[in-house]
């Protein structure tokens, strides 16, 4: 079976959370918006790994608040995976998103519209149900 576990960053500050738009030839759910974040690599430390990509996807440096949530899907590629999902901030200031994303923005926790991925709100809103957003 050919599957992988995969680390994303919830990047919040001033209660808005960062979205990344995906490039429109990406293999997996072309032009969406989607959080920072991607699949390890073999034998890497998620927490670790979760840094990287917020590193490389936007160019910032950010601090693990904790682990949110775990989901498991299988892409649209049949790739299986297992995500881990980290509640963050950042710690530098400037995004520059890497050519696999084309745009970004910061959306209001307290106004989840539709352009936000819809597979992250639940996660969204329990951060303010069970007030992770008083560590930030």
């Amino acid at each position: 079976m050919n599957s992988a576990v995969a680390a994303e960053a919830i990047i919040i500050k001033n209660n808005q959370a960062l979205i990344i738009k995906r490039r429109p030839n990406d293999v997996h759910n072309p032009g969406t918006w989607d959080i920072p974040g991607g699949r390890l690599e073999p034998g890497e430390d998620p927490a670790q790994g979760v840094k990287r990509e917020a590193k490389e996807e936007v160019n910032l440096d950010i601090e693990i608040i904790l682990p949110i949530d775990v989901q498991h899907f299988t892409r649209q590629d049949g790739q299986v995976i297992t995500m881990i999902i980290y509640l963050c901030r950042p710690v530098s200031e400037e995004v520059k998103l890497s050519e696999e994303h084309t745009e970004y923005k910061w959306v209001n926790l307290d106004n989840l519209d539709d352009s936000f991925p819809k597979w992250i709100v639940p996660v969204l809103k329990n951060i303010k149900k069970f007030h992770l957003d008083n560590y930030l």
